[in-house]
């Protein structure tokens, strides 16, 4: 018995070592791209082997893997039969053996130029923040991973101080908490965050008593993420290339700013820059943030109350780094450079949160958000 316990201890790893791991590219449709773009992981050495490529409707931009890890959906700026008053959403089932896509359906995004997808945790709704149409929407998910019908939508009004961006609500993403009972609502156009209840069973979402928290005057909340805690959020604000921390109300799931506008740049850079996409790492201890202008990474530690501090930079070795994904197991990180048409692969620290560059993965036209699947 002990012979077969230690057989089994040496084997285990192993076989979590051989699971096959997929990257699904999303890009503007720019430069020859060919849409969605599917890579199979190296794991040893973080690097990417291009498997299938996939042609959606004009710019699949923002991507989103369901919980289940079976389907795929993507956001595009282009709209059913050439249709310029709205966007789409597409839907794909995943093969479990090779990560392939197969496509399922195409739906309206009821509103002008999508920019962000997410879904609730059980896998039943989707989210889309519409940008340009400034209106957040909710898609059911039917049971064969399709996307159905609009089940609920909310549309903004109102404007800011930054005369350039903000005379018009832009949603720009919806981010659900760990618990899957609220979704946080990002708009750049008037400096707010939403908080919504979320009802899954009836496909509709209700705004919390005091669930609206304003933010920094002309800072511009982009995207969101929630610390592994669940008891933390950071929101990136592109504008004034700062971070906002909140703690989050673990009864009614409002937000309150705890620690805001932590600046994120370099004290002698002077150039334009906006901040994109924010994510922790798997143990909470780090936090990351890109820029453009910059074109850096920028690297935060995290205290034990959720307060952050900026402990470095990385540069991102392409132009304008988007979207990028922190790798599940905490060991990579893969970075968009949407202007250079590269992925930048780097390693993690696990002790100090700061990057080692290994390599690019270039000939991706317009790359602009990464998702990872562990194929079970």
């Amino acid at each position: 018995m002990k012979t077969l316990i230690l057989v089994c201890g040496l084997l285990l790893p192993l076989i979590s070592f051989a699971q096959k791991e997929i990257l699904y590219v999303g890009t503007y449709s720019i430069r020859e791209s060919k849409g969605i773009y599917v890579f199979e992981v190296n794991r040893a050495k973080g690097t990417l082997k291009l498997i299938q490529t996939i042609h959606d409707l004009a710019s699949p931009t923002y991507l989103e893997v369901h919980p289940s890890g079976k389907y795929l959906y993507a956001v595009n700026r282009g709209g059913i039969d050439g249709d310029v008053n709205t966007g789409s959403a597409s839907s794909f089932t995943i093969n479990q053996k090779t990560g392939k896509l197969t496509f399922l359906n195409h739906v309206s995004s009821y509103g002008k130029e999508p920019c962000h997808i997410s879904l609730d945790r059980t896998g039943d709704l989707a989210f889309i923040s519409n940008y340009e149409e400034g209106n957040f929407v909710v898609l059911q998910i039917l049971q064969d991973g399709s996307l159905g019908a609009l089940s609920d939508a909310k549309k903004y009004n109102g404007s800011s101080v930054n005369k350039f961006r903000q005379n018009d609500p832009h949603i720009h993403s919806a981010i659900v908490s760990r618990d899957n009972r609220y979704v946080y609502v990002s708009d750049l156009g008037t400096d707010k965050i939403y908080t919504y209840a979320i009802d899954a069973k009836n496909g509709k979402i209700t705004s919390t008593d005091k669930g609206v928290v304003k933010v920094a005057p002309g800072s511009g909340p982009r995207h969101f993420t929630i610390h592994p805690n669940g008891k933390t959020a950071y929101s990136s604000e592109e504008l004034t290339s700062t971070v906002g921390v909140f703690e989050i109300n673990p009864t009614t799931g409002n937000l309150k700013i705890i620690q805001d506008t932590v600046r994120s740049l370099p004290l002698l850079f002077r150039e334009v820059n906006t901040s994109a996409d924010i994510h922790t790492d798997p143990t909470g201890k780090f936090l990351y943030l890109s820029n453009r202008g910059h074109n850096a990474l920028s690297i935060f530690s995290i205290a034990p109350d959720g307060k952050i501090k900026l402990t470095g930079h990385e540069k991102t070795r392409g132009e304008t780094p988007r979207n990028f994904l922190v790798d599940k197991k905490g060991r990579y990180i893969w970075v968009a450079n949407q202007n250079t048409d590269n992925i930048s692969i780097f390693r993690i620290n696990p002790k100090t949160g700061l990057l080692t560059y290994i390599s690019q993965q270039s000939k991706i036209p317009s790359p602009v958000c990464i998702k990872q699947l562990v194929l079970k």
